[in-house]
């Protein structure tokens, strides 16, 4: 998946230069989905001002820091609720700051519904890095598989059906919300859940061919799309080759999602100010 060559709004440059600010809106609208539940997003649906000092606030609760992680594991989140229509079962960020268990684990943790009974399971892995060469790769990988082990999943899945944001969704009818807990209890095995499992796996990261341009062209996407494709390939032959021993792993869906951008400390920065003001 090369995100790139679907969504090349994401990549306009202006009188130059990169557009930042696209990037920060698209985080900042987008946060709640990932620092509050549920019940805390519709208590102040109508409310931007208040939703996003409550997110605020859960990000600095996170060891009174924000790491570039956690704004890959936003842009995750936005993605796959614009993108994928995805339904955000657990917020990892505001279990963060509540000092559990729930927020070990995979990055991001999602429901699609699929039809009136049926659904998929989207347990994703989110990494901001100055650099995705093979040594970067190998890291992300290595946390796939962790993520695809039985008691990764298991996990997952009991923390899911543990929460009570999973009755908080309108969309959700009783019927496919009685199937989601049926399948997703302990005793269900694995081997039912992991054709409708989905790993989408974000990548953002600091990227020379980006950082050089000013101006969104032909030749700049197809260097991109070039380098990416090549990534994607290399990624790909590690994680093949460290899960061969994940059981059934042809069943699973995998969603690489990699997303370049010029300058990964001036996002920090920019990000970590905003959050704190």
């Amino acid at each position: 998946h090369v995100w790139l060559a679907e969504h090349p709004d994401w990549y306009e440059y202006e009188d130059g230069k990169w557009q930042y600010s696209k990037f920060y809106r698209f985080i900042w609208n987008n946060i709640q989905e990932d620092a509050l539940n549920q019940k805390e997003r519709d208590s102040v649906i109508m409310e931007p001002a208040s939703c996003l000092e409550k997110a605020a606030a859960n990000l600095i609760l996170i060891d009174g820091y924000i790491a570039g992680g956690e704004i890959a594991e936003i842009l995750l989140y936005g993605i796959m609720k614009n993108y994928y229509t995805a339904l955000t079962v657990v917020p990892k960020i505001y279990y963060k700051q509540n000092r559990n268990d729930y927020a070990k684990g995979a990055d991001s943790v999602h429901i699609v519904i699929e039809g009136e009974d049926s659904f998929s399971l989207w347990l994703g892995e989110a990494k901001f890095y100055d650099s995705i060469e093979n040594v970067r790769l190998k890291e992300i990988v290595e946390s796939v598989k962790n993520t695809l082990s039985l008691q990764g999943m298991k996990k997952e899945c009991a923390i899911i059906t543990g929460l009570s944001d999973l009755d908080d969704f309108p969309e959700i009818n009783d019927s496919l919300r009685r199937n989601i807990r049926t399948m997703l209890k302990q005793e269900t095995s694995v081997d039912v859940i992991k054709p409708i499992l989905h790993i989408p796996i974000m990548l953002l990261y600091e990227c020379e061919i980006t950082s050089r341009e000013k101006h969104y062209t032909d030749a700049y996407k197809n260097r991109i799309e070039t380098y990416q494709k090549n990534r994607a390939n290399a990624y790909f032959k590690k994680q093949i080759n460290l899960c061969k021993d994940v059981d059934l792993y042809s069943e699973i869906n995998f969603h690489i999602i990699l997303f370049p951008v010029p300058n990964k400390t001036e996002i920090v920065n920019s990000f970590l100010s905003r959050a704190r003001n």
